[in-house]
């Protein structure tokens, strides 16, 4: 194995580490508030208040998530008051998923506590490594959306 194969490697096994060990940790902390959302409703919340309201097809291009699944999510959230829809005034047919004011509250409450968690975890890093980590984690998130979107295209 060469030195690539072997950083290569270690990516992959870090990966796969972090995805069990943020789920666990979310699953182990016993503050209610990292429950009160599913990680499809957190996500698409998230995305919501950041974008503002959108259709179904903009929001499972942003997440990379077939609009099906995206439809069901949003219905699920709709029946428990986080989003709404309305018509779409740019095309009559078609309509907007928007965030309510109790979905951005527990979005908002869930965001807090998980950022109370990984401030606790990251207190020994200096403000330098978290920017780093923040940087890298985004451009890791772009590759991985860029290779799904053009795997869906292919």
């Amino acid at each position: 194995m060469n030195a690539d194969e072997s950083v290569i490697g270690r990516i992959e096994t870090e990966v796969a580490l972090l995805m069990r060990f943020g789920e666990a940790t979310r699953r182990a902390i016993p503050v209610e508030a990292h429950r009160s959302l599913d990680r499809a409703a957190y996500v698409i919340l998230r995305h919501l208040d950041e974008a503002g309201p959108q259709n179904v097809s903009a929001l499972a291009a942003r997440l990379n998530l077939d609009g099906s699944t995206v439809t069901r999510q949003v219905g699920a959230m709709e029946r428990d008051g986080l989003i709404a829809r309305e018509a779409d005034p740019s095309d009559g047919r078609g309509t907007l998923v928007s965030a309510t004011a109790a979905g951005l509250r527990r979005m908002s409450v869930v965001r807090s506590a998980r950022a109370e968690v990984y401030d606790e975890m990251l207190a020994d890093w200096s403000d330098r490594d978290r920017a780093e980590l923040a940087t890298l984690l985004t451009r890791l998130n772009e590759a991985l959306s860029a290779r799904t979107r053009a795997r869906r295209r292919s």
